[in-house]
């Protein structure tokens, strides 16, 4: 296996934002997507023979789907791989089998990949998750599983922990769903229905389906894989029953976990580029570079590698993020320096993802001495003179990603554990650290 740039073991604990004395300037590979990594594992595990994943992420989230996978006994094998960060995987199908507790830990996927697939078992398949996850949405699932016939006895909890009572096949056919939680899950039931006996139609009936990027990069990944899948109508389903066919698939960089990166270009008025941009991708992330021209950046992509430089400034916006409202803690720490207002809308649904990532938010930003108004379905940011502080991190990635972010232009930002970024990216550090490199950035430094 080729050698590793960065080290497997991620920072943990207090982490004093470093403070940039100057416009950074840096040119980063970004490790992959948890979403392509986690719905090409599930489609592998179910494929028609073994396949690989090339240049995976390696994080909490992936690591606990692999466990998952394991649990339900697919064969999972680290082979040697061309990556820097780490190596790929080998898949191998199997029948699925039961009996083994499954802990999704953080990880939203995990929850609501692994519930239908568990229906597929053919035993008891016990779910749970950490304590400060157990609160994440799982009644919509838990719904559509019973009425597909999947036996779950989550003790009238509609809530993890539950146990998913196998019985080695599910019918499939029509069933609804309100999906206003969490566009996962359609994701986790569109991945598991090709091996349900007469596939899925799949209709969701509630007003506001978040997210539609992953339902499409779900349906995508699906059909390269020889699975047929029909959209009669918005909000609607139509999947085939079928074998998924048995493929190398490469997975693209995470660019919503670049998006702090090319943020920090922004907000200290340097150039940061990314390796590897796709020239088109179904990741909600593939919306950043619109997002930071309309914002007043200099966007180009050549070559496979997406630049972003800084303006004369920094534009506020009305913006709609409810296909992309993983860019939100972001974005925020982008318009904390703009030259007038933001506004956010359409995020209600991030209230239950590892926090209420907007109660976080603006609870954080206020203490800073920021100006933060929270919506209904978002919150308004007026620019004002920011102080050093506290930054928690709410066990939440995003969040302690964009306290560095905000740390780059005020000094003594302090994140309480900057660990939770291993869910997706225990890199981090290293990388942003990285980026400082020849900018004259210095921990703790004055502005």
């Amino acid at each position: 296996m080729s050698a590793a740039r960065y080290s497997t073991s991620p920072a943990k604990g207090r982490y004093s934002a470093p403070v940039a004395d100057g416009p950074v300037v840096a040119t980063l590979t970004i490790p992959g997507s948890k979403s392509l990594t986690n719905r090409e594992l599930i489609i592998a595990a179910i494929a028609d023979g073994p396949g690989r994943l090339l240049r995976p992420l390696h994080s909490d989230d992936s690591r606990r789907m692999v466990e998952a996978l394991r649990a339900l006994g697919v064969g999972i094998e680290e082979v040697e791989g061309d990556g820097e960060f780490g190596p790929d995987l080998e898949v191998t199908p199997a029948p699925l089998s039961g009996g083994n507790e499954i802990d999704c830990g953080q990880a939203g996927t995990v929850m609501r990949f692994i519930a239908p697939l568990a229906g597929l078992a053919t035993a008891d398949v016990p779910l749970t998750a950490d304590e400060n996850a157990l609160h994440r949405p799982m009644g919509a699932m838990i719904h559509a599983l019973r009425d597909l016939g999947v036996d779950v006895d989550d003790e009238g909890t509609w809530s993890l922990p539950f146990t998913v009572r196998g019985h080695g096949h599910i019918r499939g056919g029509r069933v609804e769903i309100d999906a206003s939680e969490s566009s996962q899950f359609v994701s986790g039931l569109l991945l598991a229905a090709p091996r349900f006996d007469v596939g899925l139609h799949l209709v969701h009936i509630g007003e506001h389906l978040p997210s539609l990027p992953h339902i499409d990069m779900t349906i995508e990944a699906l059909s390269t894989r020889g699975i047929r899948i029909e959209r009669p109508a918005a909000g609607e389903w139509l999947v085939e029953a079928g074998v998924p066919r048995a493929k190398q698939i490469a997975i693209e960089p995470d660019l919503s976990n670049a998006a702090p990166f090319l943020a920090a270009a922004l907000v200290t008025g340097g150039e940061v580029s990314v390796t590897g941009w796709p020239l088109h991708s179904t990741q909600p992330g593939a919306l950043l570079p619109d997002i930071l021209r309309a914002m007043g950046a200099h966007v180009v992509r050549h070559s496979g590698v997406l630049s972003v430089r800084a303006g004369e400034g920094i534009r506020g916006l009305d913006l709609d993020l409810s296909a992309a409202s993983e860019l939100t803690p972001t974005i925020v720490g982008i318009a904390a320096f703009a030259d007038g207002p933001t506004t956010i809308r359409g995020v209600a649904h991030i209230r239950g993802h590892e926090t209420d990532r907007i109660a976080a938010l603006v609870g954080n930003l206020r203490a800073l001495g920021g100006d933060i108004e929270e919506l209904p379905d978002g919150m308004r940011i007026t620019p004002v003179p920011l102080h050093g502080g506290e930054w928690p991190a709410h066990h939440d990635h995003r969040m302690a990603t964009t306290g560095a972010l905000i740390g780059l232009r005020v000094p003594g930002v302090e994140i309480d554990e900057i660990g939770t970024t291993a869910k997706t990216l225990p890199e981090f550090t290293q990388l942003w650290e990285r980026m400082h490199e020849g900018t004259g950035a210095r921990e703790g430094a004055d502005a």
